[in-house]
């Protein structure tokens, strides 16, 4: 096998590896934007909107009730 054709089998196999076989992967992991996040997915310093009253709080400042966020005890008793 001449070395010219060593070279274009390792180059498929590359492109293969890097563009080809990682596609699956990504696409998994992508969720429909209305999906919520869950308590463990957030990060402490995103923002969440109130799903009572509509305005956004970091998520440690919320409350998590029936997959539901609040911005505070009034609006978790008006739901």
């Amino acid at each position: 096998m001449s070395p010219q054709w060593i070279v274009v089998i390792v180059l498929i196999a590359v492109v293969y590896f890097i563009f080809i076989k990682k596609r699956p992967a990504l696409r998994q992991n992508k969720k429909s934007s209305s999906e919520k996040k869950s308590k463990e997915e957030v990060q402490s310093n995103d923002m969440i909107e109130c799903a009572e009253c509509g305005i956004y709080c970091e998520v440690d400042d919320t409350i998590l009730s029936n997959n539901k966020y609040y911005c505070s005890q009034e609006c978790l008793k008006k739901s």
